[in-house]
Formats: structure tokens, sequence, C-alpha cells
């Protein structure tokens, strides 16, 4: 590589980077009344859900369904004060689509995707039917599936759907996301999938001789972004890859940012002691990026530039 184009490409991938969308998923434990009653806690949830474009929030335990506008009411606040500063990006504000409630018996949760209504939108949402025959229930609350238009990223429309298993389930739960996705491309004409959620994919839950009874871990069509290494539990005492986040498609496997995948640890990152941390949640969120169409754009326009720049000096 030659020195001057060494500093071109360094920027190319820094546009790259800021202009890709951020997904994230994040399960905030027993998400109800006395959590939002934290102010700490909501601040740290807030900072979480400002660093992403969408997120799916889970294990929101709330009947009288206040967590989401009380959300909306800060992050929008946010917004509004953000239009003062010099570095902000103008005009960003937050909508939400929220499941029903569900669970079986009285005990209920909600999934919410959280997101930038200027980068993405909602095109169609439904819950997911778990009645087939001789297959039923297999669920303890059925994915939530939503598709986005995103036509801001290089892939511009995908199905996100998440799952909250009950451990001692998870393997089949997990395994069932297969038919979740046939059902999916029965009923619209997608072609990119993200699977997502506090899966309880990990430690004992799922050993190791049980993935080779999960589908979605057996056929290499469906890419698993965050491994079994990876530690996505806030407790020091326990290291186990819960949360996941698996792909399916090949044009939304090829626009995720390289090493973008990961688990964002908002202990560290907010200075939080273990105790602070758990009271926010006993789950890190996990997260990737999908590559900008922009920085496509502006890539090509840069480096042609840079060839007829080339070509008047020679």
């Amino acid at each position: 590589m030659s020195r001057e184009l060494a500093p071109l490409l360094l920027l190319l991938l820094s546009i790259h980077s800021a202009l890709a969308m951020r997904i994230c998923s994040f399960n905030v434990r027993s998400f109800g009344e006395s959590k939002q009653e934290d102010k700490n806690a909501m601040d740290v949830i807030v900072k979480v859900i400002k660093r992403c474009d969408i997120i799916l929030v889970m294990e929101i335990k709330d009947s009288n369904n206040r967590i989401c506008p009380i959300l909306m009411e800060k992050l929008n606040r946010c917004s509004v004060k953000s239009l003062f500063s010099r570095n902000s990006r103008r005009g960003i504000t937050y909508n939400y689509v929220i499941s029903s409630r569900l669970g079986r018996n009285t005990y209920k949760e909600q999934y919410a995707f959280l997101y930038k209504e200027k980068l993405v939108s909602v095109k169609r949402s439904y819950h997911y039917h778990d009645y087939q025959d001789g297959d039923a229930d297999v669920f303890s609350r059925e994915p939530f599936v939503v598709w986005f238009q995103s036509p801001h990223t290089a892939v511009k429309d995908f199905v996100i759907i998440p799952l909250h298993t009950t451990p001692e389930t998870s393997v089949k739960e997990i395994d069932e996301l297969v038919e979740v996705y046939t059902d999916v491309k029965h009923r619209w004409k997608a072609e990119n999938f993200i699977f997502m959620g506090d899966f309880n994919a990990g430690c004992s839950y799922v050993p190791k001789k049980a993935w080779k009874n999960i589908r979605l871990r057996t056929d290499p069509r469906f890419v698993w972004l965050i491994g079994d290494q990876e530690d996505t539990t806030v407790k020091k005492s326990t290291n186990c890859a819960y949360d996941r986040i698996v792909l399916r498609g090949q044009e939304i496997v090829s626009s995720v940012v390289p090493k973008s995948n990961s688990v964002f640890d908002f202990q560290k990152a907010y200075k939080l002691t273990e105790e602070e941390a758990l009271d926010v949640s006993d789950h890190f969120p996990v997260e990737f990026k999908l590559q900008s169409s922009r920085a496509f754009t502006n890539s090509k326009k840069s480096v042609t530039l840079r060839k007829k720049t080339k070509s008047k000096r020679s």
C-alpha cells in the first residue's frame, strides 16, 4: 500500500464506521415499575439506548404500558436539547413498536423495539402463532416479528425476530426459530433476517452436546455473530453467552461492519460497581453494525476523485 493511499483508506474507514447503523439487543431484567422509579438505573438504560439506532428491549413487565412512553419522553427530551449542540445529529427522534403481553399463565413480558425515526421505519409486524400441529406452544414468549425499512444502509430492509427463552426449554425454543423463519418467508417477500435476544444459549442451559439438535446452529446459512466464548452476564461469578445475534441472508451477512459484533460492557463504560450494574440488569447488551449506503457512495466518489487527480498530474 502506498503512503499516499493509506490516509485515504483510514479516512474512508472512519466515515464508514460513523455512518453505520448499530443494532442492539438488551434484556433489562424485570423492567417494571420499581426499575422505572430508579433514577440511576433509568439513566444508564437511556444511555445504552442512545448508543443504538435500533434496540430490542426485553423482559418488560409493565401492565400499565408506561415504560416505553417514559423512555420516549426521556430520549426525545435529550434530542430536543441536542439541537443546540454543535456536534449533535440534528432532529433525531425516537419511536417504538411493542408486542402484546406474552407468556403462559399470569406471568407476562413484552418485547419492544426502539428506533431512530430518521434512519428506519416499521414496514410490517406480527405475533408468531405458536400452534403448529404436533408442535404447539413451544415458545414461552412467542416472537414478535418486525420488518424494518432502512434506506440509509447497504441492505434496504430486514426482519428482526426476537426471542427470550425460558432457560429449561432454551434448546427447543432456539431450534424452533427455524419454523418462525419459514413462516415469515411464507408471509412476506423478505430476504434478510436477524434473530436476536436472550436465548439462554450457554452454560448448563445449552450444553455442548445439545448444539447438534439446534437447526439454527447446524444449518450453515444461519450465521452466529456472538460466539460461545463471549460473556454476556454482568456477574463476575458467571461466564455465559446467553445473549445472541444470528443472521440469515447473503446480503445482510455481507453488509455487517467487520468486528462490530460485540458485547457492550456498560459497567466498565459508565464506571459502575457490580451492584450498580446489577440494578440495571444482569445482562450486557449485544450488538453489531450494518454498513451505510452513504459510506459506499462516498467511498466510490473519493476513489474516483483520487484517480482523476492522479491522471491530471501525470
